[in-house]
């Protein structure tokens, strides 16, 4: 009843539509309110009006019930508001600050709900009128269209429908230097056009505009950025910059491989474990997964590793989490895997027994790890298999004769270690 009255009042414009439209607001903070307004007849079509209409006020009070509505997580209270969207987009030139900051959070949050809305605001242009106010000056209306941006970028039809789009405008130009200004302008805009970033990224095969444009060197570089700024104390939030900024490097370098890559990332990714490890551990797996990216293929990161003396902290890693286990032992593989020399120095610092308590885990995926590192160790160092069973090594891989996945791995270790050196 009482939504209809706020409506009829509307409609009537004879009592003050300010106060009516104040109060509409607050009573379209609640669910079912919301789905009782978009079903009465007219309502959108009121609201719509209030929105166009010359008086500012009017239309910022009308813009603030449309943001209220786009709460929803109902699709059909975002399907509602199908007719507005054109206005929504209108606006976002518009002189007002306050209003373009509404339409925009009102437009990433009814993308979110609805691919209606979405197949709707691609041909209205979404991403020109985004691609124009990505060149705005204000730090708000910056972290705004980030927002619809990531919303646009994680919706399911993104890869065929949206990214070809996005990576055809201008968007892709100005999107790198705002991540990579993040701690000299805006950290939140930077966190938000970091995670659009990351979605072009891991949802595109071919990301040869991002690649041209420099991404890996900037990233790179921002990476050192941040790394430098933590011996001083890091800003606050930096963490939220740092995570999807490692996972765009991680991916790019996945898909064009690391040469060339700056021997000073490995020092930035050690800072950056050791800064964040305790407050936020999930970013230590993040770190270890570009490591393995850095190492997979490059003998010259390997030996890095080695030389620069990171293994001590690789190493304590190894206790963290199961998949910071993992990933900490993988990396130690790729360095394994580069042949005796590798091996001989890895075994200098890594000492056998600290490897017994990882076999002992009750998680096969650790544990199978673990054991494809001492396989390669084994197989480049022979006089390594002799010294592991010294220390009580082969009674640690005969409890896993009789696990289904490890067996055959179990099996092959105690073979090398039963083996007469020299054989």
């Amino acid at each position: 009843g009482q939504v209809l009255e706020l409506l009829r009042g509307l409609q009537r414009g004879s009592e003050d539509r300010r106060r009516s439209l104040g109060r509409l607001r607050w009573a379209l903070q609640n669910e079912e309110t919301q789905q009782k307004f978009v079903r009465l007849d007219g309502s959108i079509r009121t609201l719509t009006g209030l929105f166009t209409s010359s008086l500012a006020e009017l239309q910022l009070e009308a813009a603030r019930c449309l943001h209220e509505l786009s709460h929803s997580s109902v699709p059909a209270v975002a399907e509602a508001c199908l007719p507005v969207t054109s206005y929504l987009l209108t606006y976002l030139s518009g002189h007002s600050l306050e209003l373009t900051e509404l339409c925009l959070y009102t437009l990433g949050n009814l993308v979110v709900e609805s691919e209606a809305v979405r197949k709707q605001l691609l041909p209205q242009g979404i991403i020109p009128v985004l691609a124009s106010c990505i060149q705005s000056p204000h730090e708000a209306v910056l972290e705004g269209v980030g927002y619809v941006l990531s919303q646009l970028l994680q919706a399911k039809e993104a890869p065929t429908e949206i990214i070809p789009l996005v990576l055809d405008s201008l968007l892709p130009q100005h999107i790198l230097p705002l991540v990579c200004s993040g701690l000299k302008a805006g950290m939140g805009a930077a966190v938000e056009f970091a995670w659009c970033l990351h979605y072009i990224i891991c949802r595109h095969e071919d990301n040869v505009v991002l690649l041209e444009l420099g991404a890996v060197p900037a990233l790179t570089s921002l990476l050192l950025d941040l790394a430098s700024q933590i011996p001083q104390g890091a800003p606050e939030g930096l963490e939220l910059l740092v995570c999807p900024v490692l996972r765009c490097l991680s991916n790019l370098l996945a898909q064009t491989g690391c040469q060339g890559q700056d021997g000073r990332l490995l020092i930035a990714l050690f800072l950056i474990l050791q800064c964040f490890l305790q407050q936020h551990p999930f970013l230590a797996q993040e770190c270890l997964w570009l490591l393995n990216n850095l190492t997979a293929d490059d003998p010259a990161f390997c030996s890095a590793l080695l030389s620069l003396d990171l293994l001590p902290a690789l190493l304590q890693l190894l206790m963290c989490s199961q998949m910071a286990t993992v990933l900490g032992l993988t990396v130690l593989c790729n360095v394994a895997e580069k042949g005796v020399l590798q091996c001989q120095r890895l075994l200098q610092q890594l000492l056998l027994p600290q490897l017994l308590p990882l076999l002992t885990l009750p998680h096969p995926e650790p544990v199978g790890q673990c054991l494809e590192l001492l396989h390669l160790l084994f197989l480049h160092c022979p006089e390594a298999a002799a010294d592991f069973t010294r220390q009580g090594g082969h009674r640690a891989l005969e409890q896993h004769q009789s696990t289904p996945e490890l067996q055959e791995r179990a099996q092959a270790l105690l073979d090398m270690v039963r083996q007469p050196p020299g054989a």
